[in-house]
């Protein structure tokens, strides 16, 4: 049984019209969430994509880069939401559908220069990931890669992702579904 048959589909959240992707039965599925871990595994495990740190945005982002940067042997910085990072932080504010919201990373999280692997559940409009590649980049970061399980490409994340010049990859998508 595949990743994207683990996932759930939640129709008319958070709005009507929306066909949210649920990854939470995916992740509580001790089989599903080891095909997630070990499909990244095996990608990163080879020298072709080389990194020096894992960085997981809020919320899901955290579980996913935690459990690849044990196996990995990486370490691993969080992206939260703002007032969230007990020590010294930068910020990225970044737009929503209906207003702004900003992101941090402590600034010790990696050194300049670091590659990262950006690592999140899902791409969809894109926001949230180019905002958080844009903190990585302000620190002196350089995106490795973005790595996702679910894509939305109908949505146009992809597209402004790739056209920012990062590279991605995502275990599994929903296109025109």
């Amino acid at each position: 049984m595949p990743i994207k048959s683990r996932i759930r589909t939640v129709p008319d959240y958070p709005k009507k019209g929306i066909m949210f992707r649920d990854i939470t039965t995916l992740i509580k599925d001790p089989v599903g969430f080891r095909l997630v871990i070990d499909n990244f595994t095996q990608r990163y495990l080879s020298d072709a994509i080389e990194f020096d740190v894992i960085v997981g945005i809020e919320a899901r982002g955290f579980i996913i880069g935690g459990a690849l940067s044990y196996t990995l042997g990486k370490g691993f910085a969080p992206i939260r939401k703002a007032g969230k990072l007990p020590s010294e932080v930068i910020s990225q504010e970044y737009e929503l559908e209906y207003g702004t919201d900003k992101m941090e990373i402590h600034t010790d999280a990696f050194e300049k220069g670091a590659r990262i692997l950006l690592i999140d559940d899902l791409l969809a409009t894109g926001g949230t990931a180019l905002a958080a590649g844009e903190l990585i980049e302000k620190m002196g970061g350089i995106i490795a890669e973005a790595a996702f399980i679910v894509n939305l490409p109908d949505v146009g994340g992809e597209a402004k992702m790739r056209e920012k010049g990062y590279a991605i990859y995502c275990q599994t998508e929903f296109e025109g579904e």
